[in-house]
């Protein structure tokens, strides 16, 4: 076959396959899985047992139009993420550690949980964001060279990212979150395939994935280079000197913005991986996955199929067999 006419009908059979939003993510002893209108969680109790939940959901995206918009739909999928990933996590640990969740929370027990969230917001933003803003530019002295600025203030937050990473594989509690990561991908894999959902059909499937958060936050760390160097020659234009209180003052309000066009690298790059140059630009986030994925046992695999198929409920049937192009972050 002549190779123009090869990439036609691969192009073809490609724009054939339907598109669905599936991801997950790892959770406390377990897997949350999001199809759409719904999300559930499987987690394995200390009894043995797979406790599920599944909750109807739907995205901001589908009820206003606006908010479909490129870059604006990736805001928003990184805001309800989140949210959702806090929720679940919670809801795992109650199961995992056989907590009965309070009737309501008291005002103290929200000022507790809103100032922990605030903290660990805080140090994540002092030690990935702070920190290498202020070495580049005061350590380096660097701050006026926009460029040669946010290239090595961006190596730096790179090296950081890789550090913590490294670090907190160790722990015993993070390998088994890492399974389960694992798990998850494999499970995502099985369904956007069209196999069964079942162990045999997941288990001979890889546990990196494309669409991972873990290659969404390096796309993330790499855009970001990129644009708060254009934002700082543009702000210089204006300011003159660039210094801390400056660059925090802008950079900090645009992450949601350096996000949502991070997104849109990461659909295409899903979408398109069939392209040699997508492939190559693809490869460091999968390959920061050999950190956050580790080979789930059969266990833990059980339990992610049992969340998606939870997640899917009675629509199980009218979309399983079909082959997918995933259009969701997991």
């Amino acid at each position: 076959m002549p190779k123009r006419r090869f990439r036609v009908v691969f192009r073809v059979l490609l724009a054939a396959q339907q598109s669905i939003l599936v991801g997950g993510q790892a959770i406390i002893e377990g897997v949350m899985m999001r199809v759409p209108g719904a999300y559930a969680i499987a987690v394995r109790n200390p009894s043995g047992e797979i406790i599920t939940r599944r909750e109807i959901f739907i995205s901001l995206t589908e009820k206003h139009a606006l908010l479909r918009m490129p870059i604006i739909r990736g805001m928003i999928a990184l805001f309800e993420s989140m949210k959702m990933g806090v929720k679940t996590l919670n809801e795992s640990a109650e199961i995992a550690f056989d907590e009965a969740p309070p009737e309501e929370l008291s005002f103290k027990d929200k000022a507790i949980s809103f100032l922990s969230t605030a903290v660990a917001l805080a140090i994540g933003l002092g030690l990935f964001f702070v920190t290498p803003l202020f070495v580049t530019g005061n350590l380096l002295n660097l701050s006026e060279t926009a460029f040669t600025f946010n290239i090595v203030s961006g190596i730096i937050r790179i090296a950081l990212f890789l550090t913590y990473l490294w670090a907190i594989s160790l722990m015993s509690d993070v390998k088994r979150l890492f399974q389960y990561h694992g798990a998850e991908h494999k499970t995502v894999y099985t369904f956007e395939a069209g196999k069964t959902l079942e162990l045999e059909s997941a288990k001979p499937f890889q546990t990196q994935h494309p669409r991972c958060g873990t290659s969404f936050i390096f796309i993330v760390l790499l855009s970001s280079i990129l644009m708060f160097a254009i934002i700082d020659s543009i702000v210089k234009l204006f300011v003159g000197e660039m210094t801390l209180q400056i660059r925090l003052l802008t950079h900090l309000p645009l992450i949601p913005l350096v996000a949502g066009f991070s997104y849109e690298v990461l659909k295409l790059s899903s979408r398109y991986r069939h392209i040699a140059w997508v492939r190559a630009l693809a490869a460091p986030g999968l390959w920061l996955q050999n950190i956050t994925t580790r080979e789930p046992d059969d266990d833990q695999l059980d339990v992610a199929i049992e969340s998606l198929k939870v997640a899917f409920g009675d629509d199980l049937e009218k979309y399983q067999g079909q082959e997918y192009v995933a259009e969701a972050i997991d």
